[in-house]
């Protein structure tokens, strides 16, 4: 069904939870910046009834978080409601004052943010940050509040709860956090559940938990889920309605299978088309004959370990146990497993971000673990790292200009300031940014446009090798799509060699030469693409393949 249609037919009409919870009519955002007044959200309609969840999906400044933001008045200070109202039940969220808008968050309408780490205070238990969303809103006091937060995690599935109450957020894995989140949000027994894009820092087989967590909690409650997502696979697997958005404006709505079986618009067809687990695969393998003629490794590991102590555990823990791995030019290795597997502290190793405590690491043939000082200087050149949360690796007090020049300027790479402005007004159009951004700050970015930016920066010394964890899992499919052909495209114009470090194993199909499967800080399986998704042969490498969500577009 069009946006249009389901204008045509009525709000309420079509909805088999019945009238709806949530009402949005009319609804328009503008934002002030320095170029003018934009419009992120433009006259906009949407229906969540009770116990119904409904997707909101399209690119990167789509208006989708912007339509969510509106619901619980959480506008940025720059951007303001200029027309339509959103209604709970009979209250005009859009009029109210703030005193009943401060009731109203947490109580009434819960969220769940993307980044677990930046909305839990480091600093505070994790029972009194989900006892504090008790008490402020008068559900609980003291010894109650301690048992029902506690009876919360449990229910959340947080194994030992009531030791894990006492512990800090640093303590818990992301998934364990996005957990902890979610029981905050549904701690008041909420009538809306905003879900900002909760999951997409997970690896799979965790996603898959914390997806089936938070709808049984939901359904338990009755609570109506607004699912804000740039994973069509997961809007169509988790979602009883997908609305597709597109420039601030809706351009699809309907039923989810529907919507994905017979898309109406261009828009959903081309972010369709873009979803990893509808693409071919964008590098040609190589063959047995090629193989034979290989120059030798870019990057190699024999046999790697790296034990980290704990504090009240005795024995240490194994992160890494006997990896060996060979990156070639021209040749993406890629590394696939759930949390805690052991697959990012091996990309530390490559990076000489840690070093390995037994075990060889050698980059063009040289010992890169006996590298100290200058003469790490040429390797740091040479091998490049784009990491997960772009706004933590981007500093911001400074434009993208200089982010993107910094390490020309470090490696003392000759030109002046308008040689490295040119530079990176290159860098920023190699990855489908406009030169505008060039004097803008991380802050005044999206997500994908921030990821975009680390890997321009990543770009600036022309690196022979470049290890990329999970790089491309925040981005939206149409970003992503562009990133993953930039990625090819220069693998193939330069000799590129790649260690991607995913959790997408779709992304990981598209994309890579060679796949090693890691649980518990070993190689439990590698192969090519196709032996590894094909043909399974350890128990563990299925279980990951079959919680890929989304088997709607697979089919």
């Amino acid at each position: 069904m069009t946006a249009s249609d389901a204008a045509a037919a009525g709000p309420a009409a079509g909805f088999p939870h019945g009238e709806p919870k949530l009402r949005i009519r009319d609804l328009s955002v503008v934002f002030r910046t320095a170029g003018g007044d934009f419009t992120a959200v433009d006259r906009v309609d949407l229906d969540l009834a009770a116990g119904e969840t409904v997707a909101v999906v399209g690119a990167s400044g789509s208006g989708k978080s912007t339509l969510a933001a509106c619901v619980n008045r959480l506008l940025a200070d720059n951007g303001r409601i200029t027309g339509g109202t959103v209604h709970l039940d009979d209250l005009d969220i859009t009029a109210a004052q703030e005193k009943t808008l401060r009731q109203l968050r947490g109580a009434r309408i819960g969220m769940v943010p993307q980044d677990p780490m930046t909305n839990l205070n480091p600093v505070a238990t994790i029972g009194a940050q989900i006892a504090e969303a008790l008490q402020v809103h008068g559900r609980a006091q003291g010894e109650q509040a301690r048992k029902e937060a506690i009876a919360l995690l449990e229910r959340a599935g947080i194994a030992h709860a009531a030791s894990r109450f006492r512990q800090y957020p640093h303590e818990f894995s992301g998934g364990m956090r996005q957990r902890v989140l979610i029981a905050m949000a549904l701690a008041c027994r909420p009538d809306v559940l905003i879900a900002d894009e909760p999951t997409s820092a997970l690896d799979v087989t965790v996603q898959r938990l914390v997806l089936d967590q938070m709808a049984e909690l939901t359904r338990e409650m009755g609570t109506s889920v607004l699912l804000i997502t740039h994973d069509l696979a997961l809007a169509a697997e988790r979602a009883d309605r997908v609305v597709v958005m597109h420039n601030g404006r809706v351009v699809e709505a309907g039923p989810s299978r529907e919507v994905i079986a017979d898309p109406q618009d261009a828009y959903t067809r081309r972010l369709l088309a873009a979803a990893p687990g509808m693409a071919r695969a964008k590098v040609t393998q190589v063959t047995p004959d090629a193989a034979r003629d290989e120059p030798r490794p870019l990057l190699e590991l024999r046999g790697i370990s790296k034990d980290y102590r704990l504090r009240g555990r005795r024995e240490p823990l194994r992160a890494v146990d006997g990896v060996s791995l060979s990156v070639l030019p021209g040749r993406t290795v890629s590394i696939v497993g759930e949390s805690g597997s052991g697959k990012s502290t091996t990309a530390r190793i490559a990076l000489r971000l840690e070093d390995c405590d037994s075990g060889a690491a050698h980059f063009d043939n040289a010992d890169i673990t006996k590298l100290k000082g200058r003469r790490l200087l040429p390797f740091r050149r040479a091998v490049q790292p784009v990491f997960q949360n772009p706004y933590a690796s981007l500093d911001p007090r400074h434009t993208i200009a200089r982010i993107v020049s910094e390490p020309l300027r470090v490696h003392g790479m000759g030109g002046s300031r308008t040689d490295h402005r040119a530079t990176v007004i290159r860098l920023l159009d190699q990855v489908a940014l406009p030169a505008s951004c060039a004097d803008r700050y991380p802050h005044e970015l999206s997500g994908g446009q921030r990821q975009r930016v680390a890997i321009a920066r990543a770009l600036a010394l022309e690196p022979r090798l470049m290890v990329m964890d999970e790089a491309v899992s925040a981005l939206d499919v149409l970003v992503q799509e562009q990133i993953l052909d930039l990625m090819v495209e220069l693998q193939r114009e330069l000799g590129l060699g790649y260690l991607f470090i995913s959790h997408d194993l779709d992304v990981v199909r598209l994309v890579s030469h060679h796949v090693l499967v890691m649980r518990k800080g070993r190689v439990v399986e590698e192969g090519t693409p196709e032996a590894i998704f094909d043909h399974p042969t350890d128990p563990y490498t299925r279980e990951l393949i079959d919680a890929i969500p989304g088997k709607a577009l697979h089919t």
